[in-house]
């Protein structure tokens, strides 16, 4: 009887579309996040059209990404408990809105917290099935739930400002870049 534990396979198939989907969620978060800090001190209907979209983005993002999955029969459930709670943290901004920047980083931080938990999950689980370029978003999400707790801190500061969301979405569109950049050499070299 063979006692030798193998690692699973890796999911070769998916890590073209997934590369080419964080590239592309590299581009719109640096787009969105200027044009965000150039709105950041007032709640205009501009800057209140940025925030509610960019979890409705993240909602589109994981609907591509659980038909790779899917089709690679890689881990779906953390992608679908992601679209839950980006429609949420899309409806709460919404309302959010309506009563000011401190709602506005109360709904955007518990988002934060919540949907980086998740990334770290799907992160590791890709990563435990052999996919390269997964350490970018396992530390992405860690970061992610610990800005949304400052979000919430900041909530309750008198200049309570926006401009922190510009930069927490930027900083997580870098590490889509990094980790897709990780996926393209691990595919040359693979």
């Amino acid at each position: 009887m063979d006692s030798t534990i193998t690692a699973p396979a890796p999911l070769q198939g998916d890590t073209a579309a997934l590369r080419r989907l964080y590239f592309v969620r590299f581009a719109f978060a640096a787009a969105w996040s200027v044009l965000l800090f150039a709105t950041a001190r007032t709640l205009s209907p501009l800057s209140a059209t940025l925030l509610v979209s960019y979890p409705l983005f993240d909602v589109a993002c994981a609907v591509v990404d659980i038909r790779s999955a899917k089709a690679n029969r890689g881990p779906v459930r953390g992608l679908y408990a992601n679209i839950a709670l980006s429609t949420l943290a899309s409806a709460g901004l919404v309302a959010a809105a309506a009563s000011g920047i401190p709602a506005v980083l109360r709904v955007w931080g518990a988002w934060a917290v919540t949907a980086g938990l998740v990334q770290l999950v799907i992160g590791v689980l890709r990563r435990g099935r052999g996919m390269a370029g997964q350490w970018p978003m396992i530390l992405s999400g860690a970061i992610s739930a610990l800005a949304g707790a400052s979000f919430t801190a900041q909530a309750a500061m008198a200049d309570a400002s926006l401009s922190a969301l510009a930069g927490y979405a930027f900083l997580g569109g870098v590490f889509f870049l990094v980790s897709a950049l990780r996926l393209m050499r691990a595919e040359s070299t693979g």
